[in-house]
């Protein structure tokens, strides 16, 4: 059993090692795309069976922390690849059935204060510095969501425009990459609105046409928030798709 573990002893073998393993990730010991080593190297420096290893990297693979692939080895997952696969993160889908990887286009960033509604869901205090961005997701041309997201101003400190732009991928890529923040896990609350004149005139529809919101808050290591996002989505063509089971 590893001497290091920091769950309690009482918790099967396998999930301590699964927090070994999860420890190791944050602390970077393998970046974002990297292989960790293999089941049998990680057996021996944690001195329990290949299975018990297995079982724990299984477990990291059902949270989308690990990807196996085919013969090569078992890789940290990485918001990069999202551009050769539709991202995890996106629920919205054409009613066509087609899968199609959307256009993104920031409007602004902002810097501002967090609420006291934006602070309770991101741990923050009322007043601390938040980054306030708003962007759409286009489908076709088309602009189908409009993302209003607050993020942590100590977390996300030089996150401009510019830079924003100057990055070719996902904009959870763009955070892992230049700022080293993971997004990891996500809830979600869905409410029906109708559009006001601002969000009307981003999303080209007219003011008080039906919107979904999509309330969602997103969370690193250790399930501390580091993003509330709201999404306003037009349905005249698109639906939103969870997979359970």
């Amino acid at each position: 059993m590893p001497a290091a573990a920091t769950a309690p002893s009482f918790q099967p073998l396998w999930r301590q090692i699964r927090t070994l393993i999860v420890s190791d990730i944050e602390a970077a010991a393998w970046k974002p795309g990297e292989a960790i080593p293999s089941e049998l190297e990680l057996a021996a420096r944690f001195r329990v069976s290949q299975g018990t290893v297995r079982r724990a990297i299984d477990a990291l693979a059902d949270e989308n922390l690990v990807v196996r692939r085919q013969g090569k080895g078992t890789f940290v997952a990485t918001h990069t690849e999202e551009k050769v696969s539709l991202p995890r993160f996106l629920r919205i889908r054409r009613d066509d059935g087609v899968d199609e990887y959307p256009g993104s286009r920031l409007i602004d960033v902002r810097r501002g204060k967090a609420g006291i509604e934006a602070a309770r869901l991101l741990e923050l205090k009322a007043g601390e510095p938040v980054l306030l961005l708003r962007r759409t997701l286009e489908f076709a041309g088309v602009p189908v969501v409009l993302d209003e997201i607050t993020l942590p101003g100590s977390l996300f400190r030089g996150l401009t425009k510019a830079r924003f732009d100057a990055y070719h991928g996902s904009m959870y890529g763009f955070f892992e990459t230049e700022f080293g923040v993971r997004m990891l896990k996500a809830r979600e609350k869905l409410k029906a609105i109708v559009a006001d004149a601002d969000s009307a005139a981003l999303l080209a529809v007219e003011s008080g046409t039906p919107l979904l919101a999509v309330e969602r808050v997103t969370t690193t290591f250790g399930d501390r928030p580091v993003e509330l996002r709201r999404g306003l989505c037009t349905t005249m063509h698109h639906h939103y798709l969870n997979e359970l089971g």
